[in-house]
């Protein structure tokens, strides 16, 4: 069995089938009205092109370590073979069907300053050969897979799904679902299935109350022989019922929601590689549930990493400090900015904190969204102030910065300068506190090189580390009198 701790997924083993998509992204510049019609003109300066669709859980499943096999229909066109293109990238393993008459499945989307301006689609009904060989190139793989993954999006792909359930149980591959529609039949004997409020509620009607939604969950498990049913509830969570009656929930992980894209995907992806992990049920939904949670904070559709995932488990227990080692800082700057969080950094010696400092660093924290303090270690305090400094050793320094609410990470270095780590970590923004000009800032052109910016606050007046040592001396000098 493996544990969370090792998050280990590259033994899994995950078949995906279900409607592919290409998904097209037009990214620009909007700074007028066009002149035939009340629109915003859009100046496209980058486009990209991602997985879409099954295409999108399989990539989900990828990121996670997962061997994955995908199979779905494109067409013979250019958008069919940026997909097989893609999916080669990502050493996804190819088993799609080419139909000669078939048009790929593609979403273009407009965007501009991280708004979606318009999605145009482009499909048309899949010829049911197609489906069948579709259908042929999935079961003939089964045997090699522990979970086979039904991604739907009622395009026409898994019309034919009964023959694949009935397939998987005899191959002892366990089905799971992302459904579509207004007729659940079509998924009968699955293993478990993850609609959403709104698809739960097209199906089963309208849910009253608490209680209602549970009866009614426990008869759709019934009537369709389901083992579990995962109901995603946005922002109330999600609700897993089992087929005993017994019902477990998940509360929704409080992060920003940036675009809800994809999300349905990474969550069916993790509850699939979790269980062709042989992770229980209730701990895989715990991770799909977190994944969702990362994935919601991005543009467009996203995948998760097991990294991005470990560190979100983590970070969802509280920590005594936020005292961590470059290393450590390194990984979690990664996360965050992966979630498209600012990231500020100031650095000095702090050896007796006082109020211009917490003044300062609340200031400074105000100007993003995670905060690293980098201190300098006693060593390098005795180089830049003189042998008779720190008074406090590093240790009691960073304790006392991690126990202000305004600072998320401490971080100690041996050099006289931050340079190193500004490198490696290369935050949004670099602030310092003083009377220096932007281009005295050590460090400064570092940051500004990768694009980064450089700020200097004020300090409080009449208040720094070196008076309060001198008042602490004039007293003692006082006292011996």
């Amino acid at each position: 069995m493996m544990t969370l701790e090792q998050l280990d997924f590259r033994n899994a083993r995950v078949l995906v089938a279900g409607d592919l998509m290409l998904d097209q992204y037009w990214l620009g510049d909007s700074g007028r009205i066009s002149p035939e019609a009340p629109v915003p003109v859009v100046r496209v300066n980058r486009h990209e092109n991602r997985l879409g669709g099954a295409a999108n859980a399989a990539l989900n499943a990828r990121t996670l370590g997962a061997q994955v096999a995908l199979s779905g229909i494109i067409g013979a066109d250019s958008n069919g073979s940026q997909i097989r293109e893609l999916l080669a990238e990502q050493h996804i393993d190819d088993l799609t069907f080419t139909g000669k008459k078939a048009q790929t499945i593609s979403k273009l989307r407009l965007i501009s300053r991280s708004q979606q301006m318009i999605r145009a689609d482009f499909e048309a009904p899949f010829a049911e050969q197609d489906i069948s060989q579709a259908t042929q190139n999935c079961i003939s793989r089964m045997k090699d897979f522990p979970v086979l993954l039904l991604s739907d999006y009622n395009k026409g792909t898994l019309s034919q799904c009964q023959a694949l359930i009935s397939n998987a149980n005899q191959a002892g591959c366990k089905v799971v679902v992302d459904p579509k529609g207004d007729d659940f039949s079509k998924y009968r004997n699955a293993y478990l299935l993850t609609p959403n409020m709104a698809e739960f509620e097209t199906v089963m009607g309208r849910c009253s109350s608490e209680q209602d939604m549970f009866d009614k969950a426990a008869d759709l498990i019934a009537e369709l022989r389901l083992q579990a049913l995962l109901l995603t509830r946005s922002e109330q969570g999600m609700t897993l019922f089992l087929a005993d009656g017994s019902h477990h929930h998940f509360n929704a992980n409080a992060r920003e929601v940036f675009d809800v894209t994809g999300a349905g995907d990474t969550v069916i992806a993790t509850l699939a590689v979790a269980l062709a992990s042989d992770i229980a049920l209730e701990t895989s939904v715990m991770l799909a549930n977190t994944a969702a949670g990362i994935v919601v904070g991005r543009m467009g559709a996203a995948s998760v990493t097991p990294l991005e995932l470990k560190l979100a488990l983590e970070s969802s227990q509280p920590r005594p400090t936020g005292i961590v080692t470059a290393t450590q800082l390194q990984s979690l700057v990664a996360f965050e900015r992966g979630l498209g969080k600012t990231i500020v950094l100031t650095n000095g010696c702090f050896d007796i904190l006082h109020a211009g400092h917490v003044q300062y660093l609340n200031e400074a924290g105000k100007l993003g969204d995670r905060l690293i303090v980098a201190v300098n270690n006693d060593e390098s305090v005795k180089r830049l102030k003189g042998p008779q400094r720190p008074v406090n050793t590093v240790d009691d320094r960073m304790a006392v910065l991690a126990g202000l609410q305004c600072v998320d990470w401490v971080v100690s270095f041996d050099d006289d300068t931050p340079e190193k780590l500004l490198q490696s970590l290369q935050p949004d923004i670099l602030v310092k506190g003083g009377d220096y000009g932007i281009d005295q800032v050590v460090g400064a052109d570092i940051v500004k090189g990768y694009g980064g910016k450089v700020k200097v606050l004020s300090l409080q007046e009449g208040v720094s580390t070196t008076r309060i040592i001198d008042s602490i001396k004039q007293a003692q000098v006082t006292s011996n009198k």
